[in-house]
């Protein structure tokens, strides 16, 4: 039930994202659209939420299977997949009205890279779990985190409200930038970046008192300016793998053993 509850956030973040109007010649978004992308974003957050669940709930009921391993598949593909892939069309009407046929074929090699992200995954980890702390190549949730994260973020900047002096600026750089970074995330969903597990490496073993108050702060900053701070920290766990690896392998010259999943 909790696979198929991200299914269904997935399912609606698309729904709510397709209510969207086609860009005319002013390539601008409403109040009310950008309020729609909002709630496709938070849907897509909603999905992780499940997934991190329901993983969890198999191994403490001991109720893990190939089954739920492979339903757990075709879940992530819709919501980490297809809706993050679609969102990312229509949150960049400028993007869209002058290059129609490149970002639908970028949104397509985005959910296309998640397939087979997440059936290179299903393969080499079978109903095992989550127990290992390492990822090899970026997760599709977090992939999928950085797109929703956008979303959240355009609300904000296409609020009238919004007393920030240059937000139509940065809404037009977002909107030509963010395509290209869907194409940058979908090639490293595919790759063999080594990426950290957070969950599993913040919730096991004891830590330190610093990494307590850490952690503390950290969700203080999202909270207080969640609407700018989450696709910022998405963005800065994309990134964090190929420089991570860049840096080890070329900067230090050491060889960097590769996570099996």
């Amino acid at each position: 039930m909790f696979t198929l509850g991200n299914l269904v956030c997935g399912f609606f973040a698309i729904v709510v994202a397709s209510r969207l109007d086609r860009p005319d010649e002013t390539m601008a978004l409403t109040e009310l659209d950008s309020e729609a992308l909002m709630w496709a974003g938070w849907l897509i957050f909603s999905g992780m939420i499940f997934d991190a669940l329901d993983g969890q709930i198999a191994r403490l009921s001991n109720t893990m299977s190939d089954f739920g391993a492979q339903l757990d598949s075709l879940c992530d593909l819709v919501t980490f997949g297809v809706a993050p892939a679609f969102l990312l069309v229509k949150m960049c009407p400028r993007f869209e009205y002058l290059h129609r046929e490149a970002i639908w074929i970028i949104a397509a090699s985005y959910a296309a890279c998640a397939a087979l992200r997440l059936a290179r995954f299903t393969i080499e980890t079978g109903a095992e779990g989550e127990n290992h702390l390492c990822f090899s190549g970026l997760p599709s949730p977090a992939a999928a985190a950085a797109i929703a994260g956008f979303a959240i973020m355009f609300h904000t900047l296409r609020d009238p409200a919004n007393p920030l002096v240059y937000k139509v600026e940065i809404d037009n750089v977002l909107q030509t930038a963010l395509p290209f970074f869907g194409v940058l995330a979908a090639l490293l969903m595919v790759s063999r970046v080594p990426y950290p597990h957070l969950t599993n490496q913040v919730l096991r073993g004891q830590h330190s008192f610093g990494h307590v108050v850490g952690l503390v702060f950290t969700m203080m900053a999202v909270m207080i300016a969640r609407r700018y701070s989450v696709p910022i920290l998405c963005v800065a766990f994309a990134l964090f793998g190929p420089v991570r690896y860049v840096w080890v392998r070329v900067i230090q010259h050491r060889e960097q053993k590769e996570p099996l999943f």
